[in-house]
């Protein structure tokens, strides 16, 4: 036996001691020193200094922060961030469009989004899976430059195997496609569809590859973008990921339900211009504007002025978090919000409670069943905090909706992938639109409404009636949300 061997079997109980000392110390200090919410920094530091060894392990997985602040972006690039800046028409006066309350909202969005608001665009919603991907299969197949996808999921089932013949017809007629697949949601279907994809000779990049190596469904700092641009002249966007799910055509009765948005205009610049930066954060690659987005100020009627707002754990943190701040604070008359992960944090919660105070009109559309249970319980032990305020809930007894859906007055309208939910609002890649249009946000309402019409209303007394163990267990839930 060595004389290490026999110091370190004397001394290791010892040993373990100065290690987990060491690197709890380290641990603590990196969180209080980078985490700005008060809260998550006092539960980081506890869970290290409570939990030797291992808490620094849960914090160095789930709790650091690894994305880059100086992200490669659209900044470096000059050519992309002039063209998207570029204006060919007066900046449009929302006032006269909208209402005067959304003057404010719109300098507001003018210092978060930096992309700027512009008129000529022309957007059309679409229902589901069974007008979205009709939709967008239709472009791909008429595509003959340039095709950009990002998605979170991207299944490997019958509607996936769509979408992947099409973009393999595309590569062969000899359209340059870049395709970008979130690494977490590439592990929901099995065989991933990437390893397709590439066969076909399709450029196909992951996002944040994860080093575990699994599916993990509570994983942070992921892409939860989806977009697609044809030619750059035709784009989508909005919460629906491409899966056979949301189909009533293949997956008949039990089809989920959620909102897509078909878009020509100046904003398909701006949808590019954030593929672009995912693209070359991903893989080093720059995407020339000249051969991707030529086409992106064409025009068709009617009008509506719209930008992108996108948010992330970087620069962007907080950009959706103060754009719904602002919305709820210049509403006039009615909110409606339909979310299918509603877990707002305290000051949202405030806002939401404060608008209904003033008078204003509340109405927040939940699922009444839930892909996920953790959030479900969750979001059911918040509730009585909007129900104190004023606000209306409403548990939608249809199938699963999957929308992100937000209207303020009937005039301004905030669709795309953001859940109102912690992780949307500060962990995660995200990509909306705002949009001053009448047209567009009564569209939406009527939506909202219909999935209204088939709801129960939640009440304090409905909470209550909820037994005591299920509703203890939705609390214990319920102190885990930022992290859900």
């Amino acid at each position: 036996m060595t004389a290490l061997t026999e110091f370190i079997n004397h001394y290791w109980p010892h040993l373990i001691a100065a290690l987990s000392l060491t690197v709890g110390a380290l641990a603590a200090t990196h969180a209080a020193m980078n985490k700005n919410d008060v809260r998550a920094a006092i539960a980081w530091v506890g869970v290290i200094l409570m939990s030797p060894l291992l808490g620094p392990f849960l914090y160095l997985v789930a709790g650091v922060n690894r994305i880059r602040h100086n992200q490669i972006s659209v900044q470096r690039s000059k050519t992309i961030k002039d063209y998207v800046n570029h204006t060919q028409t007066p900046y449009p006066d929302v006032s006269k469009i909208a209402g005067p309350q959304f003057a404010s909202l719109r300098v507001l969005c003018d210092r978060v989004s930096r992309f700027p608001l512009h008129d000529g665009n022309h957007i059309r919603l679409l229902d589901s899976g069974d007008e979205a991907y009709p939709a967008m299969l239709a472009a791909i197949e008429a595509a003959s430059q340039t095709i950009a996808l990002q998605t979170y999921i991207f299944d490997h089932d019958r509607i996936g195997l769509q979408f992947a013949d099409a973009l393999a017809r595309a590569s062969e007629r000899g359209v340059e496609i870049r395709v970008l697949i979130d690494a977490i949601g590439a592990k929901y279907s099995r065989p991933p569809i990437h390893n397709l994809l590439q066969r076909h000779g399709i450029r196909t990049a992951r996002f944040m590859t994860n080093t575990l190596g699994v599916r993990m469904p509570y994983a942070n700092l992921r892409s939860h973008r989806k977009i697609l641009v044809v030619d750059g002249h035709i784009g989508f966007t909005g919460g629906m990921n491409i899966r056979e799910g949301f189909m009533e055509s293949l997956a008949g009765a039990h089809a989920a339900s959620d909102t897509h948005f078909s878009i020509q205009g100046p904003v398909v610049m701006q949808l590019f211009a954030v593929f672009a930066n995912d693209w070359e954060f991903t893989t080093r690659e720059r995407l020339p504007i000249e051969t991707w987005c030529q086409s992106a100020w064409d025009t068709i009627e009617p009008h509506v002025p719209a930008r992108c707002i996108r948010s992330s754990p970087d620069r962007f943190i907080a950009a959706t978090h103060n754009v719904l701040l602002g919305a709820l604070a210049i509403a006039q008359r009615h909110i409606r919000i339909q979310s299918p992960y509603f877990l707002p944090d305290q000051t949202l919660l405030g806002a939401l409670n404060t608008a209904a105070r003033r008078g204003i009109q509340v109405d927040i559309v939940i699922p009444g069943r839930n892909n996920l249970r953790l959030v479900n319980y969750a979001m059911t032990a918040q509730l009585n905090q909007v129900l104190e305020g004023g606000c209306r809930v409403w548990r939608c007894k249809s199938n699963f909706s999957h929308s992100k859906l937000i209207t303020i007055d009937g005039s301004w309208s905030y669709v795309g992938s953001s859940n109102m939910d912690p992780r949307s609002l500060r962990l995660n890649f995200e990509l909306d639109i705002e949009i001053y249009s009448a047209q567009m946000a009564q569209q939406i309402e009527a939506r909202i409404d219909r999935d209204i019409q088939a709801s129960e209303c939640v009440t304090q007394a409905s909470l209550a009636a909820i037994p005591f163990f299920k509703q203890l267990r939705n609390r214990i839930i319920w102190l885990a949300s930022p992290y859900l």
